[in-house]
């Protein structure tokens, strides 16, 4: 950086040239400015715009609701309500683990349930710094006090911020995205009372807006009336992390050692206005929850990143959308296992006990640990209280005041938060996908994963030898997985090289010097002639280049990696299984080579899934058989399609299927979603009959390191911030290369 000058307030713009300052420094006299303004001239007569809004006071209501309803009543609409229900339908039709630096995405443990808090990137695949990102909004409780909406916005967003290690809160910027109708009577007095309200909460927790965007005309005319959108304030805070791998998860993880701790920013209040339970009783209420204490939040905040750079706990989650109940039902759902609540309602009703949106965490610390958690969130000033134990049976029963309310199984209540979802897929997915999905999570468990082999990183021979083996990371228009590859070869000791097609059609550079070629994933051309065809036809048919890979393909000295969009490839080009007579395919193709066609859902698909290693002789998998463990897929066509039962027979029974999709026992499966594509026999990847050319559809270049996986068993004993079994493949490919 370099200073380049001063703001004095003396209503002037004045540009000094310095290398004349220099050339006049000898005589003592300074020279003229360069420029020397009056600021009103510059920026002209620009009077203060001027807005007229007038306050408008609206009814409330007390909330009305039956007593009668039970907690189990509520639960039912509760929990299908879109706020507070699975965010499944979203999650799972968008790449999130492309670039290979997401340390932190939307789902998380066994089950991979969609819950997590806060998102965390990683800045390098060589070092554990990164950043992580979070949002808060309450746009329910501005119908009642917006002054208490935005409050509780940036609430929300550092609670749900807090789970990450993050450098400090006073680090912690925000985005600010304001939606009003801010012309209309009273909507642009609330959006003015929530602004001059936010800032002063910032200013006490010490965190600034630094950007965001304004929606004001949130109005339109419809059918003769006007018709405007509640207003909203959305707050998105972003700051910087130490150490991507101490995030907290909201699925508990201790079984039986597990006790949650509950830390009530409210302090007591249990106010129902605005909440999803007034909500899905078609009600606003009169009374919302608020953030009163801001230098509190500060203090529990503080507290929280203390525990969790001393990884004393083992998951977290923040109270918002359906309060106390639903928050601590979410942490059973993802971690699968149970909970025994024993709440005291301190003169509360059930319902606000329940159901009140207060600002507020829930901790799973394990009982050795307890005295201490407490113990360090005292020293901070912060309050926790006892209000259950984790079990490994997975059922919930809830008392309070010693009073049993629910005794449910935990799968049951998981149902009714999945079917809102489930009834969404409906519209976008295969319909019979969908109930396959929603009927398998009934009985789903924790993986049965399982190493053959301890990862490791590689020798230090491979990664400080002065002559590496080169291998070329080939991409075309539209690949997206080029740079996390480059970095699982080199993290394995290759010199991998960046080349485009463009580089080979025009003759830059040749295939002669490299060892290994990988066709990496993406969307070639956007994929809009299917899978990959676009590229493979940039090969086919120019000669002197078709030429150029089946000499490649030909050399006993060389191997081919093809991932997704690579695979696709590599199946059009004939080199997996590959033609009987050797060598890739002309222009003319052979139609009964295998190919990859549109998943059987219908609809592009992004998940962590389970697969198993066979026995083959694909050199990569060398070493990996009998294992069975997680890895990244994401794609649309990736169902292996064979037009010749013959080839579907050799690849079978001459072990050219090395990689089969799995349920989680660990058995190959054509069932959805374990087998995200449909591929018969589970069939993920597909082997020349040499080893040497391996094409698989999903991406073990993005979770090559253990922090890339979202989850993995605890029996497997591995470090966290090393290498994760993906990375043997890369090894064996450089092995072999030696």
């Amino acid at each position: 950086m370099a200073v380049i000058g001063t703001i004095n307030g003396e209503g002037r713009i004045v540009l000094v040239d310095s290398l004349a300052i220099e050339k006049y420094s000898s005589s003592g006299a300074l020279p003229p400015p360069a420029v020397d303004l009056e600021l009103e001239k510059v920026l002209g007569d620009m009077p203060q715009k001027s807005f007229e809004f007038r306050r408008v006071v609206h009814g409330r209501e007390p909330l009305d609701i039956a007593p009668g309803i039970t907690v189990m009543d509520s639960l039912k609409r509760v929990l299908r309500l879109p706020s507070v229900c699975s965010k499944r339908f979203l999650t799972t039709k968008v790449d999130r683990c492309v670039t290979g630096l997401v340390a932190q995405q939307q789902t998380v443990g066994p089950l991979q349930i969609t819950l997590s808090d806060v998102a965390v990137i990683a800045q390098t695949y060589t070092d554990l710094t990164g950043g992580t990102c979070a949002i808060g909004e309450q746009p329910i409780k501005g119908l009642l006090d917006p002054k208490a909406m935005a409050r509780l916005a940036v609430g929300e967003a550092l609670t749900n911020l807090v789970w990450a290690k993050v450098t400090s809160l006073s680090d912690v910027k925000a985005s600010g995205n304001w939606m009003y109708a801010a012309k209309l009577d009273g909507e642009g007095a609330a959006m003015y009372d929530a602004a001059t309200t936010l800032s002063e909460a910032m200013i006490e927790l010490g965190i600034a807006i630094d950007g965001g965007k304004d929606s004001l005309s949130m109005a339109a005319q419809a059918a003769g009336e006007v018709v405007k959108a509640p207003g909203n304030l959305v707050i998105s805070v972003y700051v910087t992390c130490p150490d991507i791998t101490k995030t907290v998860t909201p699925d508990l993880k201790l079984g039986d050692d597990g006790v949650l701790l509950h830390i009530d920013l409210a302090k007591g209040k249990r106010r129902l206005g605005g909440s999803a339970l007034a909500q899905v009783f078609d009600q606003v209420g009169d009374e919302c929850p608020d953030l009163e204490d801001a230098p509190y939040l500060k203090r529990a905040f503080e507290g929280i990143q203390d525990l969790i750079a001393d990884e004393l706990i083992s998951a977290g989650h923040d109270i918002s959308d359906g309060g106390i109940l639903v928050c601590a039902l979410e942490m059973a759902f993802a971690g699968n296992y149970g909970i025994i609540f024993d709440l005291t309602s301190n003169g509360k009703s059930l319902l606000q006990t329940l159901f009140a949106e207060e600002l507020g965490l829930i901790l799973e610390v394990s009982k050795k640990n307890l005295d201490s958690v407490i113990g360090k969130l005292s020293s901070f000033g912060v309050s926790s209280e006892i209000i259950g134990k984790v079990t490994t049976t997975p059922s919930i029963e809830l008392k309070i005041d010693g009073v049993t309310h629910l005794n449910e199984k935990t799968s049951l209540l998981r149902d009714m938060w999945e079917d809102t979802s489930f009834q969404l897929e409906k519209f976008q997915r295969l319909p019979t996908c969908v109930e396959l999905e929603k009927e398998g999570m009934k009985f789903r468990h924790e993986p049965s994963w399982e190493l053959s082999f301890s990862p490791s990183f590689t020798d230090t021979k491979y990664m400080n030898a002065t002559s590496k083996p080169r291998v070329a990371v080939i991409r075309e228009e539209g690949s997206n997985g080029d740079r996390e590859m480059s970095a699982a070869f080199y993290a394995a000791g290759f010199e991998p090289w960046d080349v485009t097609m463009s580089d080979l059609l025009k003759g830059t550079i040749s295939l002669q010097g490299f060892r290994g070629i990988v066709f990496v994933g993406g969307f070639s051309y956007a994929d809009v002639l299917d899978s990959a065809k676009g590229w493979s036809a940039s090969i086919r048919f120019n000669q002197p280049l078709l030429n150029q890979f089946q000499e490649f393909y030909m050399r006993p000295d060389t191997f081919s990696l093809g991932i997704c969009n690579g695979c696709q490839l590599m199946a059009l080009l004939g080199w997996v299984p590959g033609p009987q007579a050797g060598g890739v395919l002309g222009a003319g193709g052979d139609s009964s080579q295998p190919r990859f066609i549109h998943n059987e859902s219908g609809r592009f698909e992004c998940r962590f899934t389970s697969v198993s290693i066979k026995d083959s002789l694909a050199i990569m998998f060398e070493g990996m058989e009998g294992s069975t463990l997680g890895v990244w897929a994401a794609h649309g066509e990736g169902r292996a399609f064979f037009p010749d039962d013959g080839v579907l027979d050799h690849v079978l029974h001459k072990d050219l299927a090395p990689l089969r999709y799995c349920d989680d026992d660990g058995n190959a499966t054509e069932t959805y979603p374990f087998n995200l594509n449909g591929s018969p026999f589970g069939v993920a990847a597909i082997c020349s009959p040499d080893g040497r050319h391996l094409a698989m559809m999903p991406h073990p270049e993005r979770c090559f390191l253990m922090w890339q996986f979202p989850w993995y068993p605890k029996q497997w004993n591995v470090d966290k911030k090393g290498p994760s079994p993906w990375l043997r493949m890369f090894q064996n490919a450089r092995e072999w290369c030696s």
